[in-house]
């Protein structure tokens, strides 16, 4: 590896701003990095050389000119996941039914990266529409995990966190609707975060569960990953979700926890989230983050959510639910794929064709369950009593939360597991979620930290915050990473294995 593709995003946006390294510099390492390892990682679904170096290239002549950056991050390079509108580029969301398609807009999350002087290399690859938990239901084939290439990455945004952890790029964007940003986080030793919903746009976002997606920053730092929250979050007008309010100052926050005092904050243990179905590798290094957060000062108690076991079934009425009515867009009609449009068939034949060819297996479950919901005579009694649930769940939080600063947890309760192991078992797939499902049920915000290694692969704390009060948990998540990097005599992500590189 270079030293460039080593530096945190921040030492890296130091030394382009000082002119004591380019921004093309930077971009090129990161390319020759991905052409390099990503045949074996699959990391990335489209990559732009020629846009990422222009886009580097003006940054470095605004900082030759002596012109301040318009960002803390102008210059550094960023992969997207596939899940945003690029104007210009392929936004395929991991479906052939999108293959090809090219937005005429960018989300607003790709605006506001490229207003930051940001340089985006790519697309990232992800499980069809944000449908799965490991990358494995890509239709253009998995992501394999850096730290053991058998193995999956997490999903559905597993194809951003493998990029950060195979140092193909520094920064990503994910998007969490069940735990899509923090369970790949954990999985693969980076940060990853969900803020609170509605306070980063969802326009330009394709949607799978509009009142779960929310778009988020992933990094291998917790600095980082706020420095770039910063830069995505906001008010959009464009966005009827979104939230008018100030961006919460993650960045300040995010230094002061580096100071290592957490005096005065309590700490709640979910109760409902520690115990009966996680590896005991997975516990061990939770129990130990506890005794860590204690030792920096915090107080820590138990908290009770017993709404909590009910979340994921819920959640899998609810979400799909959506699904259902998100998904009937793509008819065959307007954009994406056709099937059948040989004047032959009629245009409910050419739709159907259409997604029989388009969907994917789990695409189509989801679907199937979400219509099946909706449906007259079982509305109230699935789809109706998930809502309950979610109400129920949002008043344990309110209650956790009157009772300590924030929550902690494991972030996912096993390990990155091999590829194929749990493909055709959905059930079991589903309660790899356990943990992270609660957050976007609420709508708060919630942060993957890693916490150390169990057998030899990544393990994530999980800190949640308040609705509006992300800053909570990266003063937190800040504060642990500092004692567990000093603890543990550097960086964890620097102990990836070294991968096989192509030539």
């Amino acid at each position: 590896m270079t030293d460039l593709i080593r530096l945190t995003a921040a030492e890296l946006a130091a030394k382009i701003h000082s002119g004591e390294v380019s921004s093309v510099e930077a971009t090129q390492a990161h390319l020759d990095r991905i052409a390099a390892v990503d045949p074996a990682v699959h990391a990335f679904l489209y990559v732009d050389a020629e846009r990422a170096l222009q886009a580097a290239k003006a940054v470095d002549e605004e900082v030759a000119a002596g012109r301040a950056p318009v960002s803390p991050l102008a210059g550094v390079p960023v992969a997207v996941k596939d899940v945003l509108a690029t104007q210009g580029s392929p936004t395929t969301c991991g479906s052939k039914l999108l293959e090809g398609w090219i937005p005429p807009y960018d989300a607003t999350v790709t605006r506001k990266l490229l207003e930051a002087g940001t340089v985006i290399l790519g697309k990232t690859n992800m499980d069809e529409f944000a449908m799965g938990s490991s990358t494995e239901n890509s239709a253009y084939g998995p992501t394999r995990n850096p730290w053991d290439l058998d193995r999956i990455p997490g999903g559905s945004g597993g194809g951003s966190a493998a990029a950060l952890a195979a140092f193909e790029a520094p920064l990503a964007i994910g998007t969490d609707t069940g735990g899509s940003i923090r369970q790949p986080g954990a999985m693969t030793g980076t940060v990853g975060v969900k803020p609170t919903y509605g306070t980063v746009s969802r326009y330009g976002l394709v949607a799978y569960a509009s009142s779960f997606d929310q778009a988020g920053p992933c990094a291998r730092t917790v600095l980082d990953a706020a420095l770039l929250h910063e830069v995505i979050a906001g008010h959009d007008p464009m966005d009827a979700t979104s939230v008018d309010t100030p961006v919460a100052p993650v960045v300040a926050a995010a230094r002061e926890g580096a100071r290592g005092d957490l005096s005065g904050v309590r700490v709640g243990v979910v109760r409902e989230l520690v115990g009966e179905g996680h590896q005991p590798g997975v516990l061990a290094s939770f129990e130990a983050a506890v005794r860590q957060l204690r030792d920096l000062g915090a107080e820590v108690v138990e908290v009770s959510c017993p709404s909590f076991d009910l979340a994921l079934a819920a959640y899998y009425l609810i979400a799909p639910s959506e699904a259902s009515s998100n998904l009937a867009r793509f008819d065959a009609m307007r954009y994406g794929l056709r099937v059948g449009d040989d004047g032959a068939h009629s245009a409910e034949e050419v739709m159907s064709l259409t997604r029989e060819a388009g969907f994917g297996p789990e695409v189509k479950r989801r679907i199937i369950v979400g219509t099946y919901a909706l449906s007259a005579g079982y509305y109230d009694a699935y789809y109706g009593s998930a809502q309950k649930v979610r109400t129920l769940v949002s008043r344990d939080f309110d209650a956790a939360f009157g009772q300590a600063d924030v929550l902690v947890s494991p972030t996912s309760p096993v390990t990155a597991f091999r590829i194929g192991e749990k493909v055709d078992d959905p059930v079991a797939m589903y309660q790899v979620d356990l943990c992270t499902i609660p957050s976007n049920m609420a709508g708060n915000a919630a942060i993957s930290v890693p916490s150390g290694l169990s057998d030899g692969l990544p393990v994530g704390l999980q800190i949640f915050s308040p609705a509006l009060q992300d800053h909570r948990g990266y003063k937190v998540a800040a504060a642990y990473e500092a004692a567990r990097d000093a603890a543990q005599g550097g960086s964890l992500i620097h102990r990836v294995p070294e991968l096989e590189v192509s030539h």
